[in-house]
């Protein structure tokens, strides 16, 4: 049975057909405006009505990056985008006009890792924890094949533990948590201190960024790495380290088989995995007494959002007939 999924971001919509097999059969893009949250529900209305011109399709997921209730039916809070207690569904719902949709709600960072649960390299697998690591770091944790929301949807907000005691500022409100050192936002914070302490040893970094430090972004950290300079490696094997430490705490609590890392940190590859994978060794609670739970890169991409939200709207749709 086909479904829908729908990647939402602050300024654009991403919605496509998918199968059984989590193939994207049709995808198309429609622009929105974060403040009007009645302008998405129309955008993704539109991109339906396209769509459903060529294929047949009877649910509908909704990835939404922010805090979705327990119930899958609201944005309760979402920080890029004026979502305050909002009835996403039934909006989208009465949006689109067909009785028969079965629309469900899902977190962005759930929704992609499902789809590299069911679909990715975690597909063998009973129970992973997906990093997304991006400007900041979201996670999904799927324990014995089910998702993990948490009593009130809230769960797997894991870029938010406190790993540094009144350490980096963070926007939650909070200091020293985790996605502060363990995000491509602290990669350009680190490489833009380093360019401006030591610009002589920066000088290969500054070089990739055009010659302006100020502009230096992550791209500009890996492509300065994969060329060899000591900088741009010692910045990301610093991120990677993070990465590893900051898994072994979550092995010591959740146990997972495997951790999937998506965002796009991953195009450094084994640059930023392999010193994650170092410190998740050494610093794993019962370390030599248990199984290591391998790190691999995701494999859906830009996709996964859309994949995942549209698997999860079938499942939903099944279980209620």
């Amino acid at each position: 049975m086909h479904a829908v999924g729908v990647d939402i971001g602050g300024t654009k919509i991403a919605v496509g057909v998918v199968g059984d097999d989590g193939k994207i059969l049709a995808k198309t893009r429609r622009p929105t405006h974060p403040e009007d949250p009645a302008s998405i529900d129309a955008a993704i209305a539109d991109a339906v009505a396209e769509l459903s011109s060529e294929y047949e399709f009877h649910a509908i997921g909704l990835a939404a990056a922010g805090f979705v209730s327990s119930d899958r039916e609201r944005v309760l809070f979402a920080p890029n985008i004026a979502w305050r207690d909002y009835p996403l569904a039934q909006k989208v719902a009465e949006a689109i006009g067909r009785d028969d949709l079965c629309v469900v709600v899902e977190n962005d960072a759930n929704a992609a890792g499902w789809a590299e649960f069911a679909y990715g390299p975690a597909r063998d697998a009973s129970s992973m924890i997906m990093l997304t690591i991006g400007t900041g770091l979201g996670g999904a944790i799927i324990s014995d094949g089910a998702l993990v929301r948490g009593s009130a949807g809230f769960a797997a907000e894991i870029g938010h533990m406190r790993v540094v005691p009144e350490g980096h500022p963070c926007g939650c409100g909070h200091r020293g948590c985790w996605e502060q050192y363990a995000s491509g936002s602290a990669l350009v914070r680190e490489a833009k201190r380093a360019a401006s302490e030591r610009s002589v040893r920066a000088a290969g970094l500054i070089r990739c960024a055009g010659g302006d430090p100020s502009t230096i972004k992550g791209p500009h950290v890996t492509k300065a790495a994969a060329d060899g300079d000591e900088l741009g490696i010692e910045l990301l094997t610093e991120l990677g380290q993070w990465i590893g430490t900051g898994a072994a705490s979550l092995s010591a609590v959740l146990d997972p088989e495997m951790y999937v890392v998506g965002g796009g940190v991953v195009a450094a590859g084994d640059m930023i995995l392999g010193p994650a994978r170092d410190a998740y060794v050494s610093n794993l609670s019962a370390r030599g007494h248990r199984p290591i739970a391998p790190i691999v890169a995701a494999s859906m991409g830009n996709d996964a959002g859309i994949v995942g939200a549209a698997a999860l709207a079938r499942i939903d749709t099944n279980a209620n007939g």
